[in-house]
């Protein structure tokens, strides 16, 4: 059956590329209106979006007469190039003909639909970069120059109509939605591109955001991306005079809460399901002068824990993971846990790699490189390989969790069944902190349902790479160097010991880290072991 349904899936992508290339779809996408370009949008409203580069150029520095023809410009560079956001760096003084001539030429060699330059987000970024732009690539024009670049914006905007539903990518559909409503805010008449690009954001909103508006990805930094594009959007609909839809702020209003708590109250990127480094100080300063202000105070959001004062922040992922279609970047780090100490990072998942190196990202979604219990050399999760996505097989069910936060006493405790089908053991896990002596005890249990066969278990604490670690003489513990703080890690009932690791906490980057873990042999009914980190 899986033969057979590859067969068929490879004879309906044939199809639908010989019909994409067709003249009846260039016909079909080439029937619109002929409306004026009416709301001009504001250029710095994407400032949250766009890499402002300090040097401004102009477009006179640019090789333009030839680009379009190159076809052995590299993956990355035709990406950016015909996406247009280079746009953004632009000199407003630069030569208008010149940049009239770059889109005239652009429009000539890529008039109907080419696979590589009409890419589905490449399409939807280079209509908001065109219209966003506009003091560069509209103003000034000729009546003719005019009535092509119109007709070339509602064109793509047709093929994009025409493609949303079939994008696997929800975070492309989002570029898409909001490309679609800003050129039928930007042509006034243009009614049915509005309706539509609304219409299918409330979809998207709807089957992607669970009750508390957070993401079920459980991504941190697709909620980001999330709450950029509403904001973006509503800001569009704020400058152009109509009247916002009520779900858009709605939509703001709970991300903004699942941010506030994931970052603004913790000012440090979370290494949870696929987050990275990130410094999200810029989109603050964004909110805070567009006049956006979040709140949230609650201890237990979108399936995390968040503990803090002013110098201690405990972090851990108690939430149960997303059903498969939304485990693209999801991590095996059930009850994994994060510690910042006087804003520095004491303890850190190793972070996510999304890049090329298939073999990169399944060690980085493993349950090896969060700080969590791993028994046997298995993870919590099970992945299997999609089009070369790891999507999860077999995920797990969170059995308990609690919390109590007192001021001179925090505990955590949760526990999944990710190992009870191969091991018959459920993980329980409890974090204790004591803020008047700085001092963290841990007691991780491996719950034996049947009598079975005794097997090794490991236990990480990952630091980032900057950290000093050494092992005490007797063995007994290791000392932890994070710049100007000591800390103390002890296990007495098992081997501790430091090892290295690889560490993916900035973007599509790797190097090299150390982990201490305890390791052991599970002998008992239930396996209890205990550890203390204690600032020294």
């Amino acid at each position: 059956m899986i033969y057979i349904g590859s067969f068929f899936s490879n004879i309906l992508n044939k199809f639908r590329k010989f019909y994409l290339n067709s003249k009846f779809y260039d016909r079909k996408i080439s029937k619109i209106l002929d409306t004026d370009f009416i709301y001009k949008p504001s250029p710095h409203l994407l400032s949250s979006l766009i890499k402002y580069q300090e040097k401004r150029f102009k477009i006179e520095d640019y090789f333009l007469d030839e680009i379009w023809k190159n076809n052995k410009i590299k993956k990355k560079d035709f990406k950016n190039l015909n996406s247009f956001y280079w746009f953004f760096n632009l000199d407003l003084k630069s030569s208008s003909t010149e940049i009239h001539s770059v889109i005239e030429n652009w429009i000539h060699y890529n008039y109907k639909f080419n696979s590589k330059s009409w890419d589905f987000d490449l399409t939807a970024k280079r209509i908001i970069a065109w219209l966003s732009c506009h003091n560069l690539s509209f103003d000034g024009g000729s009546t003719k120059y005019k009535n092509k670049f119109n007709m070339m914006i509602k064109k793509q905007t047709n093929h994009l109509i025409n493609e949303i539903n079939k994008s696997k990518s929800i975070d492309d559909k989002i570029i898409g939605c909001a490309s679609i409503i800003l050129v039928g805010l930007s042509y006034k008449d243009e009614k049915n591109y509005l309706a539509f690009g609304l219409d299918i954001l409330k979809k998207i909103s709807k089957s992607s955001l669970d009750n508390e508006g957070f993401p079920k990805s459980r991504n941190i930094k697709q909620l980001t991306f999330y709450l950029k594009y509403f904001i973006l959007i509503r800001e569009w609909f704020k400058e152009s005079q109509v009247s916002i839809p009520e779900y858009i702020d709605e939509n703001i209003f709970h991300l903004g809460q699942g941010y506030n708590f994931t970052w603004q109250n913790t000012n440090y990127d979370l290494l949870f399901n696929g987050n990275n480094n990130s410094n999200n100080k810029d989109f603050d300063n964004y909110l805070k002068r567009l006049g956006y202000k979040f709140k949230n105070e609650n201890l237990d959001f979108g399936g995390y824990f968040i503990l803090r004062n002013k110098k201690i922040c405990l972090i851990m992922d108690a939430g149960n993971p997303p059903v498969s279609k939304y485990t693209k970047d999801y991590q095996a780090g059930s009850l994994s846990f994060e510690i910042l100490s006087n804003q520095k990072k004491l303890i850190t998942n190793c972070g996510y790699y999304n890049k090329d190196n298939i073999k990169l990202n399944e060690i980085s979604k493993s349950s090896a490189s969060q700080n969590t219990l791993v028994i046997d050399d298995h993870s919590s999760c099970k992945f299997h390989k999609t089009r070369n996505i790891n999507l999860l097989q077999r995920g797990l069910k969170i059995l308990k969790r609690q919390v109590i936060f007192e001021k001179n006493y925090w505990k955590i405790i949760g526990s999944h069944d990710g190992y009870l089908k191969k091991f018959n053991s459920i993980h329980e896990r409890e974090i204790e902190f004591y803020p008047d002596r700085m001092i963290f005890i841990g007691y991780d249990k491996i719950i034996k349902k049947k009598n079975n066969h005794n097997f090794k278990f490991d236990i990480r604490f990952h630091l980032e790479p900057s950290i000093k670690l050494m092992k005490t003489q007797d063995n007994k513990s290791i000392l932890i160097e994070l710049d100007d703080q000591g800390w103390k890690f002890t296990c007495e009932s098992f081997d501790i010991n430091i090892d290295n690791g690889l560490y993916f906490g900035n973007k599509n980057l790797y190097t090299e880290n150390q982990n201490i873990f305890i390791s052991g042999i599970s002998n008992n009914q239930i396996e209890d072991i205990k550890w203390k980190l204690e600032k020294i």
